[in-house]
């Protein structure tokens, strides 16, 4: 007899999935929230007897049970971990243990393609295009892979798993992968699908005018509130404010933080470390403890959301060779422009500033920490040339 202990978000429950194909009626499966883990595994070793398997993938144990896993093994007990976090890499000291965060070929891993191949090592598992094609799914949308790939039928999987309860979505797929020679989708989830990226898309529209900005030491965060969407709301955010380091996302109903950033440079897993969580480079999460609560909310709702940058603009354009104009809250005007083949600067209310950068992107990042500012529209832009133009004509007539 087996039990699988798992996460329960798409690569955790895909986990449940794969085990369900190997061991059918043989193993129980159950899914748990990070905080509800250990309760769980407690459990395990105070009731069950040495003859059932204990597996864990996708999520990690406390220190105590940590050691009690341990003393379980070393007493004939049955236990093995998967994992593809690095937070939990210290676990491949023990023979029970198997993280890996990428594989040889320098692919990010996620908890499915681990186990999945620990299957088919083991022979639990014959190999099928069909489970094959899911679990290449699974690990580009749990690694944000699928964003460079373009994949969108990795996106749409994930959304389609949260338009349905777990124990649906799995009896859906243990059924579709033992029959499908290939994985896809049918036409009645094809239509609700495009009806739910209609929905996230207007979900991120009003979320965008709700983002605020602060420093966390060296860095600086996008603070947002949110319930839904969050991979997603994480994503667009990222790129629509790419002079943020990585975005903060409140769900305060389940008194929880998400953490996405779109930058190789930051490791936000590192970020939700200092406040007793963990996860991913690029997504990561924790409790609202009482430091973070006072970081994130209570020192930052009384602040004015960003404003967004004119999205349809003609004329004043970013990198611009004739310019772009910006302004602040303060209503300071900036004028950021390529002062020669090498260099960017910029005018701050027809005063050009000391500081001069290599790049727009450098310079543009400057202003938008520092001041606060958006791209004007066009409009604004025409008349700034025209008030520039009728100044610089009356110079002349003098």
């Amino acid at each position: 007899m087996y039990k699988l202990l798992s996460h329960t978000d798409l690569d955790g429950v895909s986990c449940g999935i794969l085990a369900k194909l190997a061991f059918g009626k043989d193993i129980n499966v159950r899914y748990n929230s990070v905080s509800a883990l250990d309760q769980n595994v407690k459990w395990f070793l105070e009731n069950e007897d040495k003859s059932t398997t204990l597996w864990i993938t996708d999520l990690s144990v406390n220190e105590e049970n940590e050691q009690k896993l341990n003393e379980f093994y070393k007493e004939d007990g049955k236990v093995q971990l998967i994992d593809h976090h690095k937070t939990a890499l210290h676990f491949n000291d023990y023979e029970w243990g198997h993280v890996k965060v990428e594989d040889q070929e320098g692919h990010l891993c996620s908890a499915t393609s681990l186990l999945y191949d620990y299957l088919l090592n083991h022979n639990y598992l014959s190999p099928k295009s069909s489970i094959s094609e899911y679990v290449e799914l699974v690990r580009q949308y749990d690694t944000w892979e699928w964003e460079a790939n373009n994949n969108q039928q990795a996106k749409r999987l994930n959304a389609l798993f949260f338009l349905v309860s777990i124990d649906e979505f799995e009896e859906m797929m243990v059924e579709r992968l033992s029959k499908q020679e290939h994985f896809s989708f049918d036409e009645f989830e094809d239509r609700i699908l495009t009806m739910e990226e209609n929905k996230i898309e207007r979900y991120i529209r009003r979320k965008r005018r709700e983002l605020v900005q602060i420093q966390v030491g060296e860095n600086f965060a996008g603070v947002v509130y949110a319930e839904s969407y969050h991979s997603e709301l994480g994503n667009e955010l990222g790129k629509d404010y790419p002079h943020l380091d990585y975005i903060t996302i409140i769900n305060m109903g389940a008194k929880r933080v998400g953490f996405r950033t779109i930058h190789d440079h930051i490791d936000v897993s590192e970020i939700a470390g200092l406040y007793g969580g963990g996860g991913h480079a690029k997504a990561s999460g924790c409790l609202l403890t009482e430091e973070a609560y006072k970081q994130f909310v209570l020192d930052t709702f009384h602040l004015e959301p960003l404003h967004e940058d004119a999205r349809f603009n003609k004329y004043n354009l970013k990198k611009s060779p004739f310019g772009s104009l910006y302004k602040n809250r303060m209503n300071d005007i900036f004028f950021l422009y390529p002062e020669n083949e090498y260099t960017w600067a910029i005018e701050s209310n027809e005063l050009k500033m000391d500081e001069t950068f290599y790049s727009f992107e450098e310079a543009e990042k400057y202003l938008k920490r520092t001041y606060g500012v958006w791209l004007l529209r066009d409009q604004d832009f025409v008349n700034y040339l025209m008030a520039f133009r009728k100044k610089m004509k009356e110079q002349e007539e003098i």
